[in-house]
Protein backbone atom coordinates (compact mmCIF):
# COMPACT_ATOMS: atom_id res chain seq x y z
CA UNK A 1 0.00 0.00 0.00
CA UNK A 2 2.41 2.69 0.74
CA UNK A 3 4.72 1.23 -2.57
CA UNK A 4 1.54 2.34 -4.82
CA UNK A 5 1.47 5.84 -2.88
CA UNK A 6 5.21 6.63 -2.70
CA UNK A 7 6.79 5.54 -5.85
CA UNK A 8 4.19 7.57 -8.29
CA UNK A 9 4.84 10.43 -6.18
CA UNK A 10 8.39 10.12 -6.61
CA UNK A 11 8.11 9.57 -10.47
CA UNK A 12 5.88 12.83 -10.79
CA UNK A 13 8.44 14.59 -8.54
CA UNK A 14 11.47 14.23 -10.99
CA UNK A 15 9.33 14.82 -13.93
CA UNK A 16 7.93 18.41 -12.40
CA UNK A 17 11.70 19.37 -11.57
CA UNK A 18 13.00 18.20 -15.27
CA UNK A 19 9.87 20.15 -16.81
CA UNK A 20 10.31 23.36 -14.94
CA UNK A 21 14.27 23.32 -16.01
CA UNK A 22 13.31 23.24 -19.63
CA UNK A 23 10.74 25.96 -19.31
CA UNK A 24 13.50 27.93 -17.57
CA UNK A 25 15.79 27.16 -20.37
CA UNK A 26 13.06 27.77 -23.04
CA UNK A 27 11.89 31.25 -21.50
CA UNK A 28 15.60 32.53 -21.84
CA UNK A 29 15.53 32.26 -25.94
CA UNK A 30 11.49 32.85 -26.15
CA UNK A 31 10.51 35.76 -28.90
CA UNK A 32 8.56 38.27 -28.07
CA UNK A 33 5.52 39.44 -29.82
CA UNK A 34 3.51 42.74 -30.05
CA UNK A 35 0.12 42.15 -27.65
CA UNK A 36 -3.63 42.53 -29.40
CA UNK A 37 -3.41 46.14 -27.45
CA UNK A 38 -0.23 47.59 -28.40
CA UNK A 39 -1.31 46.39 -32.40
CA UNK A 40 -4.86 48.39 -31.68
CA UNK A 41 -2.90 51.04 -30.45
CA UNK A 42 -0.49 51.48 -33.54
CA UNK A 43 -2.99 51.02 -35.92
CA UNK A 44 -5.17 53.88 -34.15
CA UNK A 45 -2.50 56.31 -34.23
CA UNK A 46 -1.25 54.92 -38.14
CA UNK A 47 -4.89 55.99 -39.20
CA UNK A 48 -4.84 59.33 -37.13
CA UNK A 49 -1.66 60.26 -38.93
CA UNK A 50 -2.94 58.97 -42.59
CA UNK A 51 -6.39 60.85 -42.40
CA UNK A 52 -3.97 64.07 -41.14
CA UNK A 53 -1.87 63.57 -43.96
CA UNK A 54 -4.63 62.92 -46.22
CA UNK A 55 -3.48 58.87 -47.28
CA UNK A 56 -4.49 55.67 -46.78
CA UNK A 57 -2.94 53.71 -43.82
CA UNK A 58 -0.24 51.43 -44.70
CA UNK A 59 1.71 48.58 -43.53
CA UNK A 60 4.73 50.66 -43.90
CA UNK A 61 3.56 53.29 -41.65
CA UNK A 62 1.96 50.84 -38.87
CA UNK A 63 5.91 49.19 -39.21
CA UNK A 64 7.17 52.83 -38.76
CA UNK A 65 4.97 53.44 -35.77
CA UNK A 66 6.66 50.62 -33.64
CA UNK A 67 10.29 51.25 -34.65
CA UNK A 68 9.57 55.11 -33.68
CA UNK A 69 8.61 53.44 -30.21
CA UNK A 70 11.62 50.94 -30.00
CA UNK A 71 14.19 53.91 -31.54
CA UNK A 72 12.82 56.67 -28.50
CA UNK A 73 13.14 53.40 -26.38
CA UNK A 74 16.62 52.92 -27.54
CA UNK A 75 17.65 56.27 -27.01
CA UNK A 76 16.38 57.19 -23.73
CA UNK A 77 18.51 53.44 -22.43
CA UNK A 78 21.53 54.86 -24.45
CA UNK A 79 22.10 58.38 -23.88
CA UNK A 80 21.39 60.88 -26.37
CA UNK A 81 24.33 59.95 -28.49
CA UNK A 82 22.66 57.92 -30.53
CA UNK A 83 22.03 59.10 -33.84
CA UNK A 84 19.03 58.83 -35.36
CA UNK A 85 18.76 57.86 -38.91
CA UNK A 86 16.20 59.49 -41.09
CA UNK A 87 14.76 57.88 -44.32
CA UNK A 88 12.13 55.75 -45.62
CA UNK A 89 11.41 52.00 -43.67
CA UNK A 90 12.27 49.77 -46.17
CA UNK A 91 10.07 46.12 -44.75
CA UNK A 92 11.51 42.93 -45.46
CA UNK A 93 10.18 39.09 -45.08
CA UNK A 94 12.09 38.08 -42.04
CA UNK A 95 14.45 35.02 -42.96
CA UNK A 96 14.98 32.39 -40.36
CA UNK A 97 19.06 32.38 -39.34
CA UNK A 98 21.05 29.32 -41.07
CA UNK A 99 21.58 26.94 -37.87
CA UNK A 100 24.98 25.62 -39.15
CA UNK A 101 26.09 29.66 -39.45
CA UNK A 102 25.00 30.19 -35.85
CA UNK A 103 26.04 26.90 -34.88
CA UNK A 104 26.00 26.52 -30.57
CA UNK A 105 26.90 29.25 -28.41
CA UNK A 106 28.97 28.03 -25.11
CA UNK A 107 25.99 29.39 -23.35
CA UNK A 108 23.92 27.03 -25.11
CA UNK A 109 26.00 23.75 -24.61
CA UNK A 110 26.07 24.48 -21.04
CA UNK A 111 22.58 24.98 -20.24
CA UNK A 112 21.86 22.05 -22.44
CA UNK A 113 24.49 20.12 -20.45
CA UNK A 114 23.00 21.10 -16.98
CA UNK A 115 19.40 19.99 -17.76
CA UNK A 116 20.85 16.78 -19.45
CA UNK A 117 22.87 15.86 -16.62
CA UNK A 118 19.77 16.62 -14.37
CA UNK A 119 17.55 14.45 -15.94
CA UNK A 120 19.99 11.97 -15.96
CA UNK A 121 20.42 12.26 -12.39
CA UNK A 122 16.68 11.96 -11.54
CA UNK A 123 16.07 9.17 -14.04
CA UNK A 124 19.43 7.54 -11.70
CA UNK A 125 17.99 8.63 -8.36
CA UNK A 126 14.13 7.06 -9.73
CA UNK A 127 15.62 3.85 -10.33
CA UNK A 128 17.80 3.40 -7.39
CA UNK A 129 14.51 3.74 -5.29
CA UNK A 130 12.53 1.81 -6.92
CA UNK A 131 14.93 -0.63 -6.54
CA UNK A 132 15.25 -0.07 -2.96
CA UNK A 133 11.12 -0.03 -2.31
CA UNK A 134 10.51 -2.61 -4.43
CA UNK A 135 10.59 -6.20 -3.19
CA UNK A 136 13.83 -8.21 -4.57
CA UNK A 137 13.50 -11.54 -7.16
CA UNK A 138 15.49 -13.96 -4.74
CA UNK A 139 15.78 -17.62 -5.95
CA UNK A 140 17.25 -20.46 -3.80
CA UNK A 141 18.87 -19.62 -0.08
CA UNK A 142 17.31 -16.13 0.83
CA UNK A 143 14.30 -17.15 -0.59
CA UNK A 144 10.89 -19.56 -0.10
CA UNK A 145 11.40 -22.97 -1.66
CA UNK A 146 9.04 -25.18 -1.81
CA UNK A 147 10.15 -28.73 -0.63
CA UNK A 148 7.34 -30.60 -1.72
CA UNK A 149 3.97 -32.35 -0.79
CA UNK A 150 4.28 -33.39 2.98
CA UNK A 151 3.80 -37.67 2.58
CA UNK A 152 6.40 -36.94 -0.35
CA UNK A 153 9.42 -35.45 1.89
CA UNK A 154 8.49 -38.22 4.95
CA UNK A 155 9.17 -40.75 2.42
CA UNK A 156 12.56 -39.38 0.95
CA UNK A 157 13.43 -38.78 4.43
CA UNK A 158 13.18 -42.89 4.86
CA UNK A 159 14.53 -43.56 1.81
CA UNK A 160 17.99 -41.37 2.93
CA UNK A 161 18.35 -43.03 6.52
CA UNK A 162 16.13 -40.32 8.37
CA UNK A 163 17.80 -37.46 6.56
CA UNK A 164 17.49 -35.45 3.41
CA UNK A 165 19.42 -32.75 2.76
CA UNK A 166 17.99 -29.82 0.60
CA UNK A 167 21.12 -27.94 -1.12
CA UNK A 168 19.06 -25.97 -2.64
CA UNK A 169 17.89 -24.41 0.76
CA UNK A 170 21.42 -25.34 2.84
CA UNK A 171 19.10 -27.80 5.04
CA UNK A 172 18.20 -30.47 6.07
CA UNK A 173 14.36 -31.93 6.76
CA UNK A 174 14.03 -34.74 9.49
CA UNK A 175 10.80 -36.20 10.68
CA UNK A 176 9.61 -34.76 14.27
CA UNK A 177 7.92 -37.37 15.90
CA UNK A 178 3.87 -36.67 16.89
CA UNK A 179 4.23 -37.90 20.13
CA UNK A 180 6.74 -34.80 21.48
CA UNK A 181 4.38 -32.10 20.02
CA UNK A 182 3.02 -31.34 22.93
CA UNK A 183 5.83 -30.52 24.75
CA UNK A 184 7.20 -29.00 21.44
CA UNK A 185 4.52 -26.18 21.92
CA UNK A 186 5.96 -25.37 25.35
CA UNK A 187 9.18 -24.59 23.28
CA UNK A 188 8.96 -23.93 19.83
CA UNK A 189 7.12 -20.54 17.98
CA UNK A 190 4.18 -20.86 15.70
CA UNK A 191 6.46 -20.44 13.04
CA UNK A 192 8.30 -23.90 13.47
CA UNK A 193 5.16 -25.89 15.06
CA UNK A 194 3.64 -25.02 11.21
CA UNK A 195 5.76 -27.68 10.25
CA UNK A 196 6.74 -29.95 13.41
CA UNK A 197 2.89 -30.31 13.72
CA UNK A 198 2.90 -31.53 10.35
CA UNK A 199 5.96 -34.11 10.87
CA UNK A 200 8.91 -32.57 9.35
CA UNK A 201 11.36 -29.94 10.59
CA UNK A 202 13.56 -27.86 8.38
CA UNK A 203 17.29 -26.94 9.97
CA UNK A 204 19.61 -24.57 8.92
CA UNK A 205 23.01 -27.21 8.52
CA UNK A 206 25.28 -24.47 9.80
CA UNK A 207 26.67 -25.09 13.05
CA UNK A 208 25.95 -22.05 15.74
CA UNK A 209 28.97 -22.71 16.95
CA UNK A 210 31.46 -21.35 14.15
CA UNK A 211 29.51 -21.96 11.19
CA UNK A 212 30.69 -25.29 10.13
CA UNK A 213 28.25 -27.49 7.95
CA UNK A 214 27.22 -29.92 10.01
CA UNK A 215 26.59 -33.22 8.86
CA UNK A 216 24.64 -36.39 9.59
CA UNK A 217 25.55 -39.39 11.07
CA UNK A 218 23.61 -42.50 10.17
CA UNK A 219 24.64 -44.62 12.68
CA UNK A 220 23.83 -42.37 15.94
CA UNK A 221 21.27 -41.04 13.65
CA UNK A 222 22.24 -37.45 15.57
CA UNK A 223 23.88 -34.48 13.42
CA UNK A 224 27.75 -34.14 14.14
CA UNK A 225 29.84 -31.33 13.73
CA UNK A 226 33.34 -32.35 12.61
CA UNK A 227 35.03 -29.03 13.40
CA UNK A 228 34.76 -29.13 17.40
CA UNK A 229 32.60 -31.56 17.94
CA UNK A 230 28.92 -30.22 18.25
CA UNK A 231 25.99 -32.84 18.53
CA UNK A 232 22.36 -32.33 18.03
CA UNK A 233 20.03 -34.77 18.19
CA UNK A 234 17.67 -35.78 14.85
CA UNK A 235 15.57 -32.73 15.21
CA UNK A 236 18.16 -30.19 16.17
CA UNK A 237 18.33 -29.89 19.89
CA UNK A 238 21.75 -29.87 21.34
CA UNK A 239 23.52 -32.92 23.07
CA UNK A 240 27.10 -32.27 23.87
CA UNK A 241 30.01 -30.25 22.73
CA UNK A 242 30.22 -26.05 22.51
CA UNK A 243 28.04 -25.15 20.70
CA UNK A 244 25.83 -22.41 22.35
CA UNK A 245 22.02 -23.58 21.61
CA UNK A 246 20.48 -26.83 19.33
CA UNK A 247 20.83 -26.11 15.70
CA UNK A 248 19.02 -23.11 13.79
CA UNK A 249 16.31 -23.81 11.86
CA UNK A 250 13.61 -22.10 9.41
CA UNK A 251 10.55 -20.80 9.07
CA UNK A 252 7.85 -23.20 7.87
CA UNK A 253 4.10 -23.13 6.28
CA UNK A 254 1.69 -25.71 4.68
CA UNK A 255 0.06 -24.32 1.41
CA UNK A 256 -3.42 -25.25 0.49
CA UNK A 257 -1.78 -28.47 -1.79
CA UNK A 258 -0.35 -30.22 1.16
CA UNK A 259 3.16 -28.93 0.64
CA UNK A 260 6.00 -27.48 2.19
CA UNK A 261 7.08 -24.14 2.32
CA UNK A 262 10.54 -23.12 3.52
CA UNK A 263 11.36 -19.07 4.37
CA UNK A 264 15.34 -19.71 3.80
CA UNK A 265 15.15 -15.92 4.44
CA UNK A 266 14.05 -16.18 7.95
CA UNK A 267 16.72 -18.26 10.50
CA UNK A 268 15.04 -18.82 13.93
CA UNK A 269 17.41 -19.20 16.80
CA UNK A 270 18.20 -23.10 18.01
CA UNK A 271 16.17 -24.00 21.18
CA UNK A 272 18.81 -23.39 24.04
CA UNK A 273 20.91 -25.75 25.94
CA UNK A 274 18.91 -28.18 27.63
CA UNK A 275 16.12 -28.66 25.46
CA UNK A 276 15.17 -32.33 24.51
CA UNK A 277 12.12 -32.29 23.91
CA UNK A 278 11.93 -35.72 21.46
CA UNK A 279 14.48 -37.44 23.80
CA UNK A 280 16.18 -39.36 21.60
CA UNK A 281 19.46 -40.97 22.50
CA UNK A 282 22.24 -42.19 20.11
CA UNK A 283 20.95 -45.13 18.70
CA UNK A 284 24.15 -46.33 17.58
CA UNK A 285 28.27 -45.64 17.49
CA UNK A 286 28.78 -41.87 17.54
CA UNK A 287 30.53 -40.66 14.58
CA UNK A 288 32.82 -38.39 16.81
CA UNK A 289 32.49 -40.08 19.80
CA UNK A 290 30.60 -40.09 22.39
CA UNK A 291 28.48 -36.93 23.32
CA UNK A 292 29.20 -35.32 26.58
CA UNK A 293 25.67 -34.79 28.08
Amino acid sequence: MILAIVIPLLVLFAMAMLFAALRRRDSRFATGKLSRETKARDKSAAVATADAADAPATSEALVATSADVEQEAAIVWRGSDVEVVEGEVVVTDWQPPDPDAIGVSRRQFLNRSIVGFMGLGLTGFGAAVLGFLWPPFVTGFGAVINAGNIDDIKKQIQDNNGFLKVSEGRMWITEYPASSIDKAREVYTSDELAGMEQGVIALFWKCPHLGCTVPECVSSQWFECPCHGSQYNRVGEKRGGPAPRGMDRFKMSINSNGELLVDTGTIIPGPPVGTNTTGQEAEGPNCLGQASH
